[in-house]
């Protein structure tokens, strides 16, 4: 029988066979019988007995199991509508739906299709052993198509593992190896007796060759327990390798390959555990001198740590060519991880003390790390060329005295004494400080264009999450074109969003109808969904009538506001009174231009109609109180006439209307509070009677009514971009609200994406006072380092507006490292990447304050000489003067600690600009 042919009568391979004639006059003269067997047949499947179906199956021929199909696929159809209450049942069926179908189909690719199907491939549907019962009687080089058709599905062939193996075994077909049947078989092995089952398993050497290749590799193999247990597959695999069972070169060459592809750690782990215990011999690891070049260069950490430790062996063997040890030096070199670094350098000396000859070609690399932001790094690299210089030419040694100039001030007389006058003098020009410049306001573009782009924008903007203008736009746009032609926006969104999740409310009774927006108006959908009557009426006037709990935190106090701004433009939108929004702004950070507003709220005047409540409200705390046409603004809404004029006229000419407290409770034992810091913080507003008569009962929070307790808060992940736009004029206050938050970023362990408001807050209005500093100051300290890279940019850019309180951010850091809040390291990585864009001025402002305290202490807090030397590196660079309490008594200490030796170093240069000072002094 060729593949693919129907199968023939009888159990096992050749049990029962008749030839083809006589097996078609049987079947004609035994038709009924035929059809009470299809018939039973369908009996057993609808009720699920898929154990009866092997041998229901077996009397049936080619045309009826040709009928037989035509009905299960009927029935796989019906039970994809069957509702979720008969799941019990649904699973049953489709497990004897699985088995029936492989049975039935003729076609190698049609049965492989059947019996990857989703659908039926459900966790108590796959059944490998009654599915290979049904097929043995198929050939085995229509088994073997079968069986690798379903290894090359990734999904398929893990669930269907146990199928795909029983066929490849009884048709002698070639081992699949799929990433999918890896992982099928690393989950069969037992763990409590791996070496032996990989030992028995004829299939092993291949597929531990695949899961080498695999660029994610299978949680089993990356994740096995500790070196030499029993349940670790690298020392497993070690003991094949020793017995013979898997070729040692063919391993090595495996492992390296994977490591040299590179990727995440976590993928990498076990071929390296791998090569650590089946390492290459001498010949191999100088064949590969190339490919450790290149892992030392690219690779992580651990891996470029085991390919220096290999080329450092044949560095000191000799055996290592000059340009390749260069080469190296140089990747290594240009890396950040300081261990791989020193022990870079370590080597070069080492090497270079055996052989000279490299030198002319090693120094040049050396004199690279001159450049290194790390001033031990500098110092290390120094010595290193000061011990070798005399084996290098005269030519060689000025271009070395030329890379010097790289060098910090601190290293600037240990380098004139090493090159002597070869070392340039440099120029003493006056310290600038370098800061990025003043960002240009970013207007928003108009009104949204045709109905057709708005219907496109929205429709992009319920695909992807668009950023906080994109939204405002796009709702400012629906309001003007319903304003304009209600019924035909309305045919608009039946047409775009007839496929949305709460358009169709068919398949609930009416009184039942599910309500998609009893948490919240979810953005626009709540506004589009009233357009169309998908909103229950009683929905939105409690939405726009719900208030704001007093024991609500500060963020769910920013969400009801918003959530009420978007059901009042729910409930008016078409209607006639609300011909645009006011509250749309008009920059990027949410301000409005003053003059714009007055322009908006004639608009309304002149047609004769009253801004809504709540809009009018939105707009005027995102008003730009501060702008110059402030004034003037306030005059020509007060020629208005209107009172919504006279409101803005009175707001414009208000000052600072909205003031926040910050305290912080006694500390309590962090043992028994996880989120001890967050718990801490208490925002108290403070009470203006006189704006809560005049703002609506949503914006009362903001003068007093909320309860200064954070512990119900459940937003420590949740900070979105769009909250810095609600206050863009009163940073103060936004930047009390969104303490909580980013405190919870520094303390805990998986807040992340916390600091985008930081920008906005940097670039928006209004005064600065201590929740500015401490906000910047717990940016500063976030465990997440793009966090922190954002809390950088918006220090830099209020000191380039001259608005930084750099000793108030100095003294918060102080306060957080001492009680340790935050973890040193974190802030020394800020501090480093901000004076590394040349603000190093603004960056020891900061320190001078921080320093102190962590100095005075009893007990040195560990990192704090990494903080010493970046403070160093600040004040050398700026000239700045003066003392720093308890600095003295660790530069007198002894030792060579990172702590000891930056402290000499600081001390120095403070004592050195003093001492130049007055010496200059008349």
């Amino acid at each position: 029988m060729t593949v693919g042919s129907a199968p023939r009568v009888g159990r096992g391979d050749g049990a029962g066979k008749q030839p083809m004639g006589v097996e078609m006059t049987t079947a004609v003269l035994s038709g009924t019988s035929d059809a009470s067997g299809v018939d039973a047949l369908m009996k057993a499947v609808r009720a699920g007995r898929a154990g009866e179906v092997p041998v229901l199956l077996e009397p049936l021929d080619a045309s009826a199991r040709a009928e037989a199909l035509r009905q299960l696929k009927a029935l796989r159809s019906e039970v994809r509508s069957w509702d979720w209450n008969r799941w019990e049942e649904t699973a049953r069926v489709r497990r004897a739906l699985y088995v029936a179908g492989a049975g039935c189909h003729t076609g190698a690719a049609a049965a492989a299709s059947w019996l990857g199907g989703r659908d039926l491939l459900s966790w108590r549907t796959e059944d490998g052993v009654l599915t290979l019962r049904v097929l043995l009687d198929r050939t085995p080089v229509w088994r073997a198509d079968v069986a690798h058709r379903l290894a090359a599905k990734p999904t398929v062939a893990e669930a269907c593992y146990g199928l795909i193996r029983g066929l490849v075994e009884s048709s002698g077909a070639t081992v699949p190896a799929t990433d999918g049947y890896v992982l099928g078989w690393a989950r069969q092995i037992t763990d409590s007796r791996l070496l032996e089952s990989l030992r028995a398993d004829p299939q092993t050497p291949v597929l531990v060759a695949h899961a080498l290749a695999m660029q994610e590799t299978p949680d089993q193999l990356a994740s096995s327990g500790k070196s030499g247990s029993a349940t670790h597959w690298p020392t497993a695999l070690a003991a094949l390798v020793s017995e013979g069972v898997l070729d040692r070169a063919e391993t090595v060459d495996l492992c390296v390959s994977r490591l040299l592809r590179g990727g995440r750690q976590r993928n990498l782990r076990f071929s390296l555990a791998l090569l650590q215990l089946v390492p290459p011999n001498a010949e191999e690891r100088r064949e590969r001198i190339a490919d450790w070049i290149g892992m030392t260069a690219d690779a992580v950490s651990p891996v470029a740590g085991y390919a220096q430790k290999a080329l450092s062996g044949l560095a000191l063997e000799g055996a290592l060519p000059g340009g390749a040890f260069a080469e190296m030096t140089a990747g290594v070199l240009f890396r950040t991880e300081k261990k791989l670094l020193r022990a870079q350098l370590s080597l070069v000396n080492r090497a270079l003390a055996k052989n000279p000859a490299l030198a002319a070609e090693v120094l040049p690399v050396v004199a690279d790390a001159f450049g290194h932001d790390d001033s031990e790094i500098q110092e290390r690299a120094l010595r290193v060329v000061a011990r070798h210089l005399k084996s290098v030419d005269e030519e060689t040694s000025r271009g070395l005295a030329e890379a010097a100039s790289l060098l910090g001030p601190a290293h600037r007389s240990a380098a004139e004494a090493v090159f002597g006058s070869l070392v340039a003098t440099a120029d003493q020009l006056p310290y600038e400080e370098l800061l990025p410049p003043v960002p240009e306001p970013e207007f928003l573009p108009g009104p949204e264009g045709s109905l057709e782009e708005l219907m496109e924008d929205l429709l992009v903007q319920q695909r992807r999450s668009g950023g906080a203008m994109e939204f405002e736009r796009a709702l400012d746009g629906l309001v003007r074109h319903a304003h304009q032609d209600r019924d035909k926006v309305a045919a608009h969104v039946r047409e775009s969003f007839a496929d949305a999740y709460w358009y169709d409310t068919s398949a609930f009774p009416h009184h039942l109808r599910y309500d998609y927006f009893r948490h919240g108006p979810r953005g626009m959908e709540a506004v589009l969904a009233s357009l169309v009557g998908k909103v229950k009426p009683e929905r939105i006037e409690a939405g726009r009538n719900q208030p704001v709990p007093p024991q609500a935190c500060v963020h769910r106090a920013m969400e009801v506001t918003e959530e009420t701004r978007i059901w009042e433009v729910a409930h008016l939108i078409g209607g006639g009174t609300l011909p645009l929004l006011l509250s749309t702004p008009t920059r990027h950070t949410g301000g409005i231009d003053p003059l714009v507003l007055v322009g908006r709220l004639r608009e309304y005047a002149d047609a004769g109609l009253e801004p809504a409540p709540v809009d009018l409200g939105h707009a005027l705390l995102r008003v730009r109180r501060q702008d110059p046409s402030a004034a003037q603004a306030a005059e020509q809404a007060e020629a208005l006439g209107s009172g919504a004029g006279a409101r803005l006229a009175a707001w414009l000419r208000s000052e600072n209307p909205l003031v926040a407290t910050v305290r912080f409770r006694p500390r309590a034992d962090k043992g028994s509070d996880r989120w001890w810091l967050v718990n801490r913080i208490l925002v108290e507003m403070a009470k203006r009677p006189e704006f809560k008569k005049e703002f609506p009962k949503t914006f009362h929070w903001l003068a007093g009514g909320l309860l200064p307790n954070a512990r119900g808060c459940y937003h420590w992940e949740q900070v979105p971009e769009r909250w810095a736009t609600l206050l863009p004029a009163d940073r103060e206050l936004l930047a009390a609200f969104l303490l909580s938050s980013m405190a919870s970023a520094v303390d805990g362990d998986t807040a992340r994406d916390v600091t985008g408001p930081l920008t906005l807050l940097a670039e928006g209005e209004g005064q600065m006072g201590r929740a500015v500093a401490l906000v910047l100051a717990f940016g500063l300290g976030c465990r997440d380092a793009d966090d922190r890279l954002r809390a950088v940019d918006a220090l830099l850019v209020l000191a380039a507006r001259g608005e930084l309180d750099a000793r108030q951010v100095g003294r918060d850091l102080a306060w957080l490292l001492a009680e340790r809040s935050m973890k040193p390291n974190r802030l020394a990585d800020a501090a480093r990447t901000a004076a590394a864009t040349g603000a190093y001025g603004t960056v020891w402002t900061i320190l001078s304050e921080a320093l102190p305290a962590l100095l005075e202490a009893e007990k040195p807090m560990r990192g704090l000489g990494e903080l010493l030397a970046i403070a160093a590196d600040c004040v050398e660079r700026c000239g700045a003067t003066g003392e720093l309490s308890g600095l003295e008594r660790h530069a007198s200490a002894r030792g060579t600690s990172q702590l000891v030796t930056q402290s000499k170093r600081l001390l120095n240069a403070l004592r050195q600009k003093t001492d130049q000072g007055t010496a200059e002094s008349p």
